[in-house]
C-alpha cells in the first residue's frame, strides 16, 4: 500500500508541478500558493474537525514547526528560481532525499538495506542529470545567483518530508496537511492584503478556474498520498520514490511543451524510472 501511495504522489506531483509552472506565470507565486493552500484547508476540514482540538493541544510544536519550515522553504525555493538559473538551481533538489533519509535515521532510527541505498543514490544521480541542462553552468557554481537560496530551500524541503512523515504518524496524514495548508493560506492572504493584491484572488479565479482547481487538486493529492505512504514504508523510501516525479514532469514537458532533452538528460530520465521501479520492487518484498 505504501509503495502504491508513493507512486500516486509521484504522478500527482508530476501533474502538479506542470500546472504550478503555468499558475505561477499567470497569477504570481503568492496567489498560486494561496489557491493551493486554501483549497487544502477547505477540502480537508470536514475530515479532521473532530480531532483538531486534541491534535493541536498534543502536537502543537510539531504542527507549527512543519508549517513554518514548509512556508520558508517554499519561499526560498521561489526566490532561488527567480534570481538564479534553472540549470544551476534544479540539480540541488536531489538533496531532499539524503536530508530526509539522514533525519529519519538519526531521529527515529529508520534503517535501509544496501540495495535500497544503491537505488536511492541512482535516483539522486538521475535527478541531477535530468535537471542539468548544461554542465558548463556548474563550473561557476559558487558565483551563480540563487545557489545558496536553493541549497537552504532543499535542506528545508528535506526536513519538511521528514516532519510530514512524523506528523502523519503522530497525528494523521490529513491533519498534518490540513494544519499546514491553513497556516500557509492565512500567511499568504495577509501578505496579499498588505500588498493590495487580494482582488487578484477573485479575478484570477474567474478567468482561470480550471487551472486553479487543477493545480490545487493535484498538489494536495500529492502531499496527502505522500503522507499516507509514510505510514507504511520508511520516510526515505517514500521520498525517494515520489521524487521520481521530476522524470514524469519532464515527460509532460516533452509531450505538451515540445521541450527537447539532451543525451545526458535522457540517461537521467531512464535512470530515475528504472531505479524507482526497482526500489519499489525490493521494498515491497
Amino acid at each position: 500500500m505504501g509503495i502504491l501511495l508513493a507512486f500516486v504522489a509521484l504522478l500527482a506531483w508530476g501533474f502538479g508541478d506542470f500546472l504550478i509552472q503555468k499558475s505561477a506565470r499567470n497569477f504570481g507565486n503568492w496567489v498560486a500558493l494561496f489557491y493551493i493552500s486554501a483549497f487544502g484547508s477547505i477540502v480537508l476540514f470536514p475530515f479532521v474537525y473532530n480531532d483538531i482540538g486534541h491534535a493541536v493541544s498534543a502536537h502543537s510544536v510539531l504542527l507549527l514547526g512543519a508549517s513554518v519550515v514548509i512556508l520558508f522553504a517554499g519561499l526560498l525555493d521561489f526566490e532561488a528560481l527567480r534570481i538564479g538559473k534553472i540549470s544551476v538551481v534544479e540539480p540541488m533538489y536531489a538533496l531532499e532525499i539524503p536530508v530526509a533519509a539522514v533525519l529519519a535515521a538519526y531521529v527515529i532510527h529508520e534503517t535501509l538495506t544496501v540495495p535500497q541505498v544503491i537505488f536511492m543514490v541512482a535516483i539522486i544521480a538521475g535527478i541531477f542529470l535530468i535537471s542539468t541542462r548544461s554542465f558548463s553552468a556548474l563550473k561557476k557554481l559558487n558565483a551563480e545567483k540563487g545557489v545558496w537560496q536553493a541549497i537552504v530551500a532543499t535542506i528545508g524541503m528535506g526536513a519538511v518530508n521528514f516532519l510530514f512523515g512524523v506528523g502523519s504518524r503522530e497525528t494523521s496524514p490529513l491533519m498534518i496537511n490540513w494544519f499546514t495548508s491553513l497556516f500557509i493560506a492565512i500567511v499568504t492572504l495577509i501578505y496579499l492584503i498588505c500588498t493590495s493584491r487580494v482582488g487578484e484572488i477573485v479575478a484570477n479565479l474567474k478567468e482561470k478556474k480550471l487551472l486553479v482547481l487543477g493545480v490545487s487538486f493535484f498538489d494536495n493529492l500529492a502531499w496527502v498520498s505522500f503522507s499516507y505512504a509514510m505510514l507504511f514504508i520508511p520516510i526515505a523510501i517514500a521520498t525517494g520514490i515520489s521524487e521520481g516525479y521530476i522524470a514524469f514532469a519532464g515527460a509532460l514537458g516533452l509531450m505538451f511543451n515540445q521541450e527537447k532533452l539532451r543525451r545526458h538528460q535522457w540517461i537521467g530520465f531512464f535512470l530515475i524510472v528504472i531505479s524507482v521501479v526497482l526500489l519499489a520492487f525490493i521494498t515491497d518484498k
